[in-house]
Formats: C-alpha cells, structure tokens, sequence
C-alpha cells in the first residue's frame, strides 16, 4: 500500500526533459560568462562570484516553480525533510560515514605505495578558492543549493520514468557534463582539477557515478528523505578538502567507491533494476 502511495506521487514529478534543459543551460550560460570575468585583466571577482551563484541558484528556482503548481508535490516535499523514522538509522549513519571513511581508507591504501602518511594531516587551509566566498561556506552552501534541486524534483523526475540504476547512471553523466563550465572559472575546484591533468579529470567524472549511485541509494532507502541526500554531499566534498590528500589518493577512493557501489547494487537487484518503487528497507 506504501509502494503504491510513492509511487503514485512520484508520477506527478512529470517535467523531467524540460527541468533537465533549463537547469543545465541557464547555469551554463552565467558561468561562461563568470569564466570570462574571470580571466580578464583585473578581473572583476565580485562579478564572477556573484555569476557563479546565480547560475548554482537557478535548478533550485526551477524546483520550486515546478512544485509550487501542484499541491500534491508540496506536500510530498515538506514532508520529506522530516520523515525520520528509527528503522533508518544505519543508511543515516552510512550518510554520514561513507565518504569519510572512503577517503581515509583511500589515504591508508597509498601508504603501501609510498605515498606520505602527512597526508592525514588536517590543514587549514584548501585546495581551491570561491571569490569571494569563503571555501568553508561554498562547501556547505553548494551542496544544499544542488541537492534541494536534485532530490526536491529532479530525480524523482528520472524514477518516474526508469528504474533506479539507469535513474542514477543517466543523472550522473548530465551532472559531469553540468558541472563543466565551472572547469573556466579561475580558482574554482574544477579549474584546479583539470589544471592537475587528464588522469585527475577523469577521476573527477568517473567518480560522480558511484557517487549518485550510493546517494541514491540512500536517498530512497530512507522514504526519498532530502536531508540525507545534502548531508551526503556535504561529507564528500567538506572530507576530501580538510586533509593534505594526494591526488592520486581521491582515485583510489574511486576505486573503492565504485566497489562499493558495485556491491550495494548486487545486494539489492530489485530494488536497482525494478522499475515499481521499492520503500521499505531491505538488506544492506
């Protein structure tokens, strides 16, 4: 009975082509601009910043102007921010704790291949800039932007028409290809990455799949509760930034997320495969 009721709500999240246009191409165009700002003589970083928000702002505008039309789909939405329920627990605790300890196991596995045990070492400081922004704050900030997009309307958009792993795969790649124009803007965390070298480039891209996998996972493992999705996202970027972490370390952190992932997804085939929602919690 509890399938059926998500299920039918979830049909109503209907928009999914015309949601997945604008909240791509809008952001693009601001931060081709930003990217511009960026690069020019004296560049204006105030403008650049202020662009670069803007364009991270709009997939959440367009959330809320697709839910507001229809008092069913806000309904569904507040009630998803407070759907806690004690039978959930490990997959808040696996919110909280997986990429943590990815990128700690990742670090300790480069040890016994000559990689530098100061890698544990928290360090004050980050490996990128945000304009004006303070890192800390972006680190926060862009996550709860994106995901009350994402896990408000925009994946459920997909899981009305899919099952749960192709939901997770095609998001992935638009989320990769989303993310590029960020790549120009100057001292952005994607500039940096692609400053680094193809190798790293492609670890970043390959790595949003388990990445969207194991959130997903989460995400409707615990009755679709958006919370869980940004404290996800949060836990990935704001670990992988305070420790001196060798580059080489976040691809085995692919690696091992990918396994992982690998993993969860043989564990729980209906759940992944089957195109009629699945709630309740099975196994692990």
């Amino acid at each position: 009975m509890k399938d059926d009721k998500q299920e039918h709500i979830i049909q109503r999240y209907r928009y999914g082509l015309l949601f997945y246009i604008f909240a791509a191409v809008i952001p693009w165009g601001f931060w081709f601009v930003a990217g511009y700002v960026s690069h020019q003589n004296g560049g204006n970083e105030f403008l650049a910043s202020m662009l670069g928000l803007i364009g991270l702002c709009f997939p959440l505008l367009l959330s809320v102007a697709f839910i507001c039309r229809d008092s069913a789909l806000r309904k569904d939405t507040f009630s998803r921010f407070f759907n806690f329920k004690a039978r959930y627990v490990g997959f808040y605790m696996g919110a909280c704790t997986i990429l943590p300890i990815s990128i700690l196991a990742a670090m300790a596995i480069s040890l016994l291949f000559g990689y530098s045990a100061s890698q544990f070492c928290i360090t004050g400081h980050y490996t990128f800039t945000s304009g004006v922004f303070p890192v800390w704050f972006m680190l926060i900030m862009a996550p709860v932007l994106e995901e009350l997009a994402w896990h408000s309307y925009g994946t459920d958009c997909l899981r009305s028409r899919m099952n749960l792993l192709y939901t997770s795969l095609v998001f992935a790649i638009y989320w990769a290809l989303w993310h590029f124009p960020l790549a120009g803007i100057k001292g952005y965390y994607h500039a940096n990455v692609v400053h680094e070298g193809v190798l790293y480039s492609i670890n970043f891209i390959v790595s949003i799949i388990p990445f969207v996998v194991l959130m997903n996972w989460l995400y409707y493992k615990t009755d679709r509760n958006i919370l869980v999705a940004i404290v996800f996202h949060i836990t990935a970027g704001y670990f992988n930034e305070i420790f001196a972490t060798h580059p080489d370390s976040k691809c085995i952190q692919t690696v091992l997320l990918l396994i992982f992932a690998s993993i969860v997804v043989a564990r729980n085939r209906s759940f992944f495969f089957d195109k009629t929602l699945h709630v309740e919690p099975s196994k692990y």
